[in-house]
This record gives C-alpha cells, structure tokens and sequence, in this order.
C-alpha cells in the first residue's frame, strides 16, 4: 500500500491589531472546506502541543505559518457569561499563571489570564492572553480547516452561531467525546467529529455512525481489530489520535487510517512514512 502525504506551505501576512493580537490573515479565493483536504491529512493537536504552547494564539499562528498540518485543532470551553474561550481543562491552573475554573470566570476575568508557556517546549515564547473562540475563527477561519472539541456540551448552539456567521460550516469539525452531540452537530449544518477512546472501541459499533459523523477520531492505542472495524465503518475520514511518533502514524495508515492527529507534527512531516512490520504473537499478525 503507498500512502503518500502532500504537505501545503502556508505563508501569512502579520499585522498587528489593536487588542494585541495578529489582525485576520489575507487570503484570496474563497474559504477553504473539507473538500480540499488531501488524502491523507495530519492534524496539529491544540496546535501542536509538542512544539508550541498549546491553544495560544501564537502556537496556533506558528503550526499554521509553518504548513506542517493541513487541519489544526483547539479545545473550547464556555465562561460564565456565555463567552466562548480556548482552554483544555476545565480549570485554568495546568496551563496558566492563574487558577481557578473555566465556568466560574467571564469575559472581564479572563482578559487578566496569561497563558505559562512550558520550559520544555523548543524556542521561545512569551505569557498571552488566552484567545476566545470568536478571535480564532476570525485570525484562521477559510484559511486552514480547524476542528474545535466542545469541552461543554451547552455550547453547541453558540458555536454554530459563530461558524455560521463566519460561513465556515465547511471549515471546521467540531469534535466531542458523545455520539448525540455528534448527531446535535450533524443537524446544526456542522462538520460532526467524534471521537473515541481505546476502551470505548472495544464496544463500539461505528458503522452506526455513518449518517451523521465526518470525522471519527479513533484512539491509536487501539487493538488492530478495532481500528479496522472504524476504517471499514463507513464514516469518510478515520484519524488517529494522539499520534507522536513516526512508527505510530505508520501503523495506522497501514490499518488504514487516513489521518493523524498529531503533537508533534513537525517531527512526522520531516520523516516519511515507512511500510509498517506488525508484531507477529506466535502466528500470523495481529488483527
């Protein structure tokens, strides 16, 4: 089987906005949709949260300039007053100065959170605000696909406003971890994205998910068999997550998959894939 990947630069003019953060990117054409994904895509998890600060602006700036992903992801998760931000926890203590819960702040107290970049990360990077939702769809939306998690279920509905308004329901995949806010998504006009855990696809039947998931988003610690049952499911588009190593990504394309979700996607984008050897148990191999 040979997979090959095609890797698109992505050059952006900088400007600077008024409220600190990069003025929207220009771009000519129309947005970029789903439909012009190659066959197989690599996706840079929370921007990829192995080589910048993961859901800042400027990690996410830096995995969209440096076109080693073709899709890049973000976290959402709902304030208290109904403001959608950008954080993965649900408190802000792991990856900010500050600490406290997500739901509990608004707009006002998260103007006065810094995001503490991680000492182990390569390069240099500076405290930011976390961004909002609204801010990250404005700076990428129709440049590159995006695929937000709704952390909060509630915050479907606002979140479909906001893409809506913004015409990008061809633009980003919102992701979840429940089947019925998949199907919630499906009916809004989203791009539905679903994903699963090792355990789950023990039990999983994903071909019952066909109708209304564009995006299943299987765990690649996965048993070979249950990974085959998600490929052969129906559902168009089996990404693996969270891929961090080249051998990794290699045995899930060879199972079929046709995308990774990555921390790392500088690494993968630099090594090529190679014909994965699957372990062989005393007979044939695993399935």
């Amino acid at each position: 089987m040979v997979i090959r990947t095609v890797l698109t630069g992505l050059t952006a003019l900088t400007l600077t906005a008024p409220n600190g953060f990069l003025a929207p990117i220009e771009s000519g054409g129309g947005p970029l949709t789903v439909e012009a994904l190659p066959r197989v895509v690599y996706t840079a998890h929370r921007g990829g949260a192995l080589e910048v600060p993961e859901n800042s602006m400027s990690g996410l700036l830096a995995a969209y300039e440096r076109g080693t992903a073709q899709v890049i992801d973000f976290d959402t998760r709902m304030l208290r007053d109904g403001t959608l931000v950008v954080m993965h926890d649900d408190t802000v203590d792991r990856t900010t100065y500050a600490s406290g819960s997500v739901r509990t702040m608004d707009r006002w107290d998260w103007l006065a959170v810094r995001l503490r970049p991680g000492t182990a990360l390569p390069g240099n990077w500076r405290p930011e605000r976390p961004p909002t939702v609204a801010e990250v769809l404005d700076r990428f939306g129709g440049k590159i696909m995006l695929m937000l998690e709704a952390k909060d279920p509630r915050s479907l509905d606002p979140l479909a406003r906001l893409i809506r308004s913004r015409k990008l329901t061809r633009s980003v995949f919102v992701n979840t971890n429940d089947p019925a806010v998949a199907r919630r998504a499906h009916r809004l006009g989203l791009l539905a994205q679903l994903w699963r855990s090792r355990r789950q696809m023990l039990t999983d039947r994903p071909e019952g998910w066909a109708a209304f998931v564009d995006v299943l988003d299987v765990d690649y610690k996965a048993r070979d068999g249950d990974l085959l049952r998600a490929v052969n499911s129906g559902i168009p588009r089996v990404w693996a997550h969270t891929v961090t190593k080249p051998k990794q990504r290699d045995r899930v394309l060879w199972l079929g998959c046709n995308g990774v979700i990555t921390d790392a996607p500088g690494l993968l984008s630099r090594t090529p894939v190679k014909k994965y050897k699957p372990v062989k148990v005393g007979g044939p191999a695993r399935r």
